[in-house]
């Protein structure tokens, strides 16, 4: 495919009019303002559209689409406890893929390629998302309540086959990750033994950090250490590691955070919503730290509508620090990016780039609520929606284009999807 007369983003996010970019199998082969001599099929006129990288989704947990809508205005535990555990308990293979189908579709239709995943009953995930043409970081979250050695855990058991049957497969589209769930789900010796499995494989870990006050305060009264102390004391950051939330960071957090290279995927509409807090993000990109956008599950968010969440992050940042100059549109779009196509490891993606995997999507910019245009970039994060998305290319597939899903029975996938939740709730 060749994307013609079309604005688009380049690898510094700086816009730029009336190009052309050329698709050659799964990369960019050919970005300029002249139409190259070189013959590459189809032919995508892009006037009034404007293409950009798609969108890494850094924190995720995808089958809880199942959950759109159940347990509702309540706080973080009691929501856990009372509604999401019992619900989760009734689900089973065909639930968790008919549920992640249906968070990949939603996701490509708001331009997300690619998700950090963490949940159970993993295979239904990978082969849902092998099936839709997306790409995933998966990982089966480890919860140890008990003093149970972790490696006689069904999970543990889990992990080593996802990495033996789906580490890379799909030409690279799924990759394995470790997860820990968080410190309050687990203990010191299980934390150990994960975080050396995880070096051990070499591959990247994914965990909960600081989601909230209770949280945080009843790590450091258990421990006499924050939970960013507690991993890092116990070695989970000797891998890369990504760590959702971070609403409760302080003192040496940061810097901890920063020298071992972790990614914060700051989930803002979630931790608004269960009122969990808002993250300290100026500071962290002052640290250096790579901070990457999550939407966490839909069952605390309730879409998966990223253009929404970029905007958020930037707001709620502005709130917090009650200053409006803090988390510049071009950052929130890194984050939404560059940032977390890196937290997955994905070097090649995140950036339109010669040379770079064709994750792109393509937004309808000429729109109402898109005029005028006095910084593009502004529009994008505070003017954008995410039904403005009418393309979305991930390895140089078309995967959804003006309300086709290429790759999805999005009729059988509701459907399905409703079955599961009405067999679930006739259960509780």
């Amino acid at each position: 495919m060749i994307f013609k007369n079309i604005t688009m983003l380049d690898e510094n996010l700086n816009v730029k009019n009336n190009m052309y970019i050329g698709i050659i199998n799964d990369q960019i082969d050919y970005i300029g303002n002249e139409m190259p001599e070189k013959e590459y099929g189809e032919t995508y006129d892009g006037k009034g559209k404007l293409a950009m990288s798609a969108f890494y989704n850094a924190h995720a947990h995808s089958p809880m689409t199942l959950l759109r809508g159940y347990g509702e205005n309540m706080n973080l535990q009691d929501w856990l406890e009372q509604k999401i555990f019992p619900f989760e308990d009734k689900l089973n293979e065909g639930d968790i893929y008919w549920g992640t189908l249906l968070a990949m579709a939603e996701s490509m239709r708001y331009g997300i390629v690619s998700s950090t995943d963490m949940y159970f009953l993993s295979d239904s995930m990978a082969k849902a998302v092998l099936d839709s043409g997306v790409k995933n970081n998966l990982s089966r979250a480890i919860v140890n309540f008990g003093t149970e050695n972790v490696k006689a855990l069904p999970s543990y058991d889990e992990i080593g086959r996802l990495y033996k049957n789906y580490h890379n497969a799909g030409n690279g589209k799924v990759k394995i990750d470790m997860s820990l769930h968080a410190e309050y789900t687990s203990n010191p010796e299980t934390v150990r033994v994960i975080s050396e499995y995880a070096k051990e494989l070499g591959i990247h870990m994914h965990v909960h950090i600081s989601e909230t006050q209770f949280e945080h305060e009843a790590c450091k009264a258990r421990h006499s250490k924050t939970p960013a102390q507690y991993f890092n004391d116990l070695g989970t950051f000797d891998v890369k590691t990504t760590a959702a939330h971070c609403v409760w960071l302080e003192g040496e957090d940061f810097d901890i955070l920063a020298q071992k290279g972790v990614t914060v995927a700051t989930c803002p509409v979630s931790n608004m919503k269960l009122a969990s807090g808002i993250a300290n993000i100026p500071l962290l990109l002052q640290k250096g730290v790579n901070v990457a956008i999550g939407t966490d599950g839909v069952s605390s968010n309730n879409n998966l509508n990223f253009i929404e969440e970029m905007k958020f992050m930037a707001c709620a940042a502005k709130v917090r620090d009650n200053d409006p100059t803090v988390v510049m549109p071009k950052e929130a779009l890194y984050a939404a990016t560059k940032a977390g196509a890196k937290s997955q490891g994905r070097d090649d993606c995140g950036a339109l780039k010669v040379g770079n995997k064709a994750d792109i999507i393509v937004l309808d910019i000429d729109k109402p609520h898109m005029h005028p245009v006095h910084d593009m970039l502004t529009n994008l994060v505070y003017s954008a929606s995410g039904s403005d998305v009418v393309l979305t290319m991930a390895d140089g597939k078309v995967l959804y284009q003006n309300g086709e899903y290429k790759t999805i029975d999005i009729e059988k996938t509701m459907f399905e999807t409703d079955k599961s939740t009405k067999r679930i709730l006739s259960e509780l």
